[in-house]
Formats: C-alpha cells, sequence, structure tokens
C-alpha cells in the first residue's frame, strides 16, 4: 500500500520532544442526517506501523470489514483515543464546519491523558484549544495518527446512524448513513423530515 498514511509528522514532533501526539478527524460533515463524529488518537513513539497496524488508511479507502478490524486494532494499539460528537441541533445551530471542530475538541477532551501536541485534519485549528497544534490538509492520507482517528470516527458514527436506522427504517441509513443518496432523498420526500436531520443543509430545508 504505497500511499497509506506514514509517520513523517509524529516523527519530527517526537524528535522534537513532542512524546502525547494525537491524530484528530472527524466523519459526516457530508450527510443530511445524523451528528458529526470526531476521533482523537495518540499513537505510542516508535510505533511500527507494518507489524502494530497492517493496512492501516484513511477510513474512506477502506471496507468496513478492515475498518472494523483496524479499529480493534486501534484500541489495542493506541495509548490513548477519545470520541465526541456534534449533534444535529448544534450543527444547525453554529454551521458544519464550526460543530466539526467542537466535536473534535470534545474528542480530544474525552482523551484519557491530555496530548502534547495535535495533528487536525484539514484547514483548522480547534478553537480555544491551549494544545500546540497543526492543521494538515489531506492529514487523512498522510498521518498515521490522523487516519486511527478517521477510523474510530466513522466505525463509531455508523454504528449510530445503525441505531438510528431501527427508529426510522424507511431512509436506509444502516447503509447510507445519512448521506444524500437517491435512496435517502426519495424517502425525504415520501416520508418527510425527522428530528434527526440537518435542518439547514439545502436538500432538508427545501422541504421545510
Amino acid at each position: 500500500m504505497a500511499n497509506a498514511p506514514g509517520l513523517e509528522v509524529e516523527r519530527r514532533l517526537w524528535a522534537a520532544g513532542q512524546i502525547h501526539v494525537c491524530g484528530v478527524d472527524e466523519a459526516g460533515r457530508g450527510p443530511l442526517a445524523g451528528p458529526v463524529v470526531a476521533g482523537a488518537v495518540v499513537l505510542p513513539s516508535g510505533v511500527d506501523l507494518h507489524s502494530q497496524l497492517p493496512g492501516l488508511n484513511d477510513s474512506k479507502q477502506l471496507a468496513p470489514s478492515q475498518r472494523s478490524r483496524l479499529e480493534e486494532i486501534i484500541h489495542q494499539v493506541a495509548t490513548a483515543r477519545g470520541i465526541g460528537l456534534a449533534t444535529v441541533a448544534e450543527i444547525d445551530a453554529i454551521n458544519i464546519r464550526r460543530a466539526s471542530l467542537l466535536a473534535m475538541k470534545r474528542a480530544v477532551t474525552a482523551l484519557a491523558q491530555t496530548p502534547s501536541f495535535l495533528i487536525i485534519d484539514g484547514r483548522d485549528l480547534l478553537e480555544e484549544s491551549v494544545i500546540p497544534s497543526v492543521a494538515v490538509k489531506g492529514g487523512d492520507r498522510t498521518s498515521a495518527s490522523v487516519a486511527a482517528a478517521s477510523i474510530l470516527a466513522k466505525e463509531a458514527r455508523d454504528r449510530i446512524m445503525r441505531a438510528l436506522s431501527r427508529e426510522y427504517p424507511e431512509y436506509g441509513w444502516e447503509h447510507n448513513m445519512g448521506y444524500p443518496t437517491a435512496e435517502h432523498r426519495r424517502a425525504l420526500r415520501q416520508f418527510g423530515i425527522t428530528p434527526h436531520h440537518r435542518r439547514t443543509f439545502k436538500p432538508v430545508a427545501e422541504l421545510l
């Protein structure tokens, strides 16, 4: 897997004395329904990706079975991990960009230990965070810590959407995860808006 994320960013930080380097990423910016969920992962310095985290990649590049397997491995290998979310109400109140950052901040707060440095996927740093940080566009494709965080976030969010699908089976959330698929859009027109839909998102707002 030539393009798999590596440890270049982490190694520079470890060499500079930042021992507890934390990757942070979110899942669920694009869906019409459900929360946005973030993961935070601290990998041990000197982790061997080939032997300890074989197949690690950005969650979007992995099949569901691969993500599930890697989630278990990450829980065993990581020295700390956290999950945070922002609700649909928060997304509608402050917009998806700020809600994503809020979910990331909550994931970092949920860690058992305070990290010494954050590698954040995307362009934005966390608001009001006192932890030294760097924002890396496409970080889930280049940083192993961020890729691991993306997997935990995606798996946690998928579990939430599967649970919600049992309450609202018409929308197909157990497989579309709230994304604006043709199936989901048809169900919206036929059955209307649920409390779990993001009312500020255009396809939902148009039905209000």
